[in-house]
């Protein structure tokens, strides 16, 4: 705690400080701040120096502490909120049913699905078996406070080299170990729960070494009139906290994922406890409740706890709160009220209820043996007031505690990749790049961690794998005895947005949508995280911009809305390396009767192979310059009408039957992507690319937005180019047991791309 020139004790039989603000210089200010953890500005210290210089009084200890938690880049956007104004908000659609902890989204007539994604990166880089299961833990609250029931997880990470032999930085966790723990602890949290990974992504840069990704995504189903609100629906209503006692753990948590990852990885309390057990009873019990009809609003204690939850549930009504302090169960019995106020203790919800069913809520939490205990009460007065055992010791309003400062940050333009400064490298043969381009890390099966998940829910249609490959989208059918059908995808490279912050990002957009319609799903919302560095950095601060416009751009001109989303600055580790700038994207997508899903394995032999779209020269960020050093180029560049065109056509041949398979081109370009279909099918192919412009490298390795290689039978030949017209070209057929490509020298069994592919990282994994 905070020294005596700066703080006084109140004389009540507890621990309460009264903080000397109005009379603390410049200086004095600073202190309070550090020394308190508030993690606050001088600014942002002087703004609040001001508001308890018009309150005419000195500050608790409690409200001090409060404020950091509230304004921190964690809980209010400080650094990102006016650039997600200017691109993102206000992208409408009439299926959007709510915006709250999770996006909601039109389903059927009677239901909709919840969407989010968030991160858990910092705690994840010091505990990462329970960083990663509270982050799904921390999801699925997001979902159950909507009133929907989970019915998947999507676990997408970014980690350094897991086959590195470099030294580590002092206290950094080797990559392999990260993420084997990491995966651990994602998966004992979806075990536990029964809630599938139905599908994810690993990212591996030495970029992301010293400071991993760790996003986490949670869909589930809703029916329409058990949609609820995040906040009250007016004063009077009784505040029910349930779930875990409250512990240490967790306080500051929000202000440590808001600054660099350095020595505040040491601050223990920021660590958060895995108690996913007791979750499980937790969930239920809100879902009988919500169900019942007792219910009027629900938010999840997440970041700043408390001290978050209690304002905003009270602000979305326009109302204000008092909270009896003291009544809320703890675990640390040593715990003061501050730390009470702003702890992060995991599998805690709050409730709002109607004054008549506290009783009722509380007799269904009895049941499911789950703590449950009144709390507080919603008040006309916009003002957030805290008691401890009648002893006022807060009293704030609430737009300025919740408000918090909006920064329009200086940024520089990135300097992006660009055909001017290409440097093409030196290449092997064609039958060596693939095979290199299939056993990289970012290419390579993904079954080690896959085959740990319970990746099959009883409503999973086509799940992360298509056949013996890797499949695009996964599908399922969340509503019982109805066959529609709800897609789930990732899109993500963070290469092409370093390379052109702005195309890279409209590239996610792209793939997210390639990778849905690639199963015969339409596309229907995106929900987002921003992974990016210090935005104090007017480089890191330009990139966020462009890749915030870039996936604006994209999806206001597809008309797709981004319901939710998640933003995670700060990313850099302690010796000053920055992650990749990481828009981290999954969609979703609707298909009316999911029995006809197409999916990225061969069917048979004898097939035509045709692929969609155009093939530019456009090298910049590509897996093969990455792989062969080489440099610049042109980032692939987005037409959103293009791309939105392409997607009715390919699913209007869907619709009619006409495509067997069908895989997006994405990493490694054409080449990875056929390699990927003739190794999920078991059959080869003989292709001839003559049709398709550009040199043998643009053919067979460019990364081109808007492409997709489709498998026609022989005789819907005619209706299929009916559709296309010159936007797909015929480049070979089926069959065999080898990849071979006419003028390319490419000619390999399939049983070697197999090979090539599938080994790389369990081997390391397992080594």
């Amino acid at each position: 705690m905070a020294s005596s020139k700066i703080m006084v004790k109140r004389k009540v039989p507890f621990q309460l400080y009264e903080i000397k603000i109005k009379e603390a210089d410049d200086n004095g200010l600073m202190d309070i701040s550090k020394e308190l953890g508030l993690g606050l500005s001088l600014e942002e210290m002087k703004t609040i120096r001001e508001y308890f210089i018009k309150e005419n009084r000195c500050a608790t200890d409690i409200e001090l502490q409060s404020l950091g938690q509230a304004w921190s880049e964690h809980c209010c956007y400080k650094s990102s909120k006016s650039i997600l104004r200017e691109f993102v908000f206000g992208i409408d659609h009439p299926d959007v049913m709510s915006r709250g902890d999770a996006g909601v989204m039109k389903f059927d007539k009677g239901h909709g699905y919840a969407l989010r994604i968030e991160s858990h990166n910092h705690p994840s880089a010091v505990e990462p078996y329970g960083g990663a299961a509270t982050g799904v833990g921390g999801i699925l609250r997001d979902v159950v406070c909507m009133g929907a029931e989970p019915v998947g997880i999507v676990d997408p990470f970014c980690l350094g080299m897991i086959d590195t032999t470099s030294k580590l930085p002092k206290g950094t966790i080797h990559p392999r170990d990260l993420l084997e723990k990491a995966v651990k602890g994602g998966k004992d949290y979806c075990d536990i729960l029964k809630v599938p990974a139905i599908s994810g992504a690993f990212f591996f840069d030495e970029r992301y070494t010293g400071n991993c990704l760790i996003n986490v995504g949670a869909l589930g189903i809703v029916k329409n009139k058990e949609l609820r609100n995040n906040f009250v629906s007016g004063p009077g209503e009784i505040f029910i906290l349930c779930g875990e006692p409250t512990g240490r753990d967790g306080i500051h948590g929000v202000n440590f994922a808001s600054a660099d990852l350095s020595a505040a990885a040491e601050n223990k309390g920021a660590r958060h406890g895995v108690s996913p057990i007791p979750k499980r009873f937790v969930l239920a019990a809100c879902i009988e409740a919500n169900k019942a009809g007792l219910v009027t609003g629900m938010k999840d204690l997440g970041g700043g706890g408390l001290s978050c939850v209690v304002g905003e549930m009270a602000l979305g009504a326009n109302c204000g709160a008092e909270v009896n302090l003291e009544k809320v169960p703890i675990r640390d019995k040593d715990l003061v009220p501050w730390e009470i106020w702003v702890s992060e203790t995991q599998e805690r919800m709050m409730l709002a209820v109607k004054e008549k069913d506290v009783e009722k809520v509380l007799k269904i939490f009895g049941k499911h043996k789950v703590p449950a205990t009144v709390v507080g009460k919603s008040t006309n007065v916009p003002h957030t007031k805290i008691f401890w055992e009648g002893e006022p010791i807060f009293d704030m309003d609430l737009e300025f505690l919740t408000g918090g400062p909006v920064y329009n940050r200086p940024y520089t333009e990135p300097k992006v990749s660009s055909k001017k400064e290409e440097k093409i490298p030196v290449l092997p043969s064609n039958n060596e790049i693939i095979l290199a381009l299939l056993s990289d890390l970012n290419i390579a099966s993904r079954e080690w961690a896959i085959d740990q998940f319970q990746k099959k829910g009883k409503n999973t249609v086509t799940g992360p794998m298509a056949g013996k490959g890797p499949g695009d989208a996964s599908i399922i059918t969340p509503v019982k005895g109805s066959n529609k059908g709800l897609a789930v995808t990732v899109g993500c490279n963070p290469w092409l947005v370093a390379a052109d912050p702005y195309r890279g990002s409209m590239g996610c957009i792209d793939e997210v949508c390639r990778n849905l319609v690639a199963v015969g799903a339409r596309p229907h919302a995106f929900t987002d995280c921003l992974n990016f560095g210090n935005p104090e950095k007017p480089d890191r601060m330009g990139e966020m911009r462009e890749s915030v416009r870039g996936l604006g751009e994209a999806a206001r001109c597809l008309k797709i809305p981004i319901p939710s989303g998640n933003v995670s600055l700060y990313n850099e580790s302690s010796n000053g390396v920055c992650i990749l700038p990481t828009p981290m994207v999954i969609g979703t997508g609707l298909i009316k009767d999911s029995r006809n899903a197409v999916t990225a394995d061969l069917k048979e032999k004898g097939s035509l192979l045709f692929i969609i779209g155009d093939t530019k020269d456009e090298m910049g960020g590509s897996l093969l310059f990455r792989k062969f050093n080489g440099s610049g180029g042109d980032a692939p560049a987005v037409d959103p009408a293009n791309l939105k065109r392409l997607m009715d056509k390919t699913l209007k041949a869907m619709d009619k039957g006409l495509v067997k398979s069908c895989h997006d081109c994405s990493d490694g370009g054409f080449a990875v992507a056929m390699a990927e279909m003739c190794i999920a099918g078991g059959i080869g192919a003989d292709i001839d690319l003559s049709k398709v412009k550009g040199t043998d490298m643009v053919k067979l390795y460019s990364e081109s937005n808007t492409r997709w290689i489709v498998e026609v039978s022989k005789d819907d030949e005619t209706a299929f180019k009916k559709i296309f017209g010159r936007k797909a070209a015929c480049i070979g057929k089926t069959g065999g047991a080898r990849l071979k490509i006419k003028g390319s020298s490419v000619d390999l069994a399939v049983k070697d791309l197999k090979a090539a592919w599938k080994e790389p990282v369990g081997k390391i994994m397992k080594g």
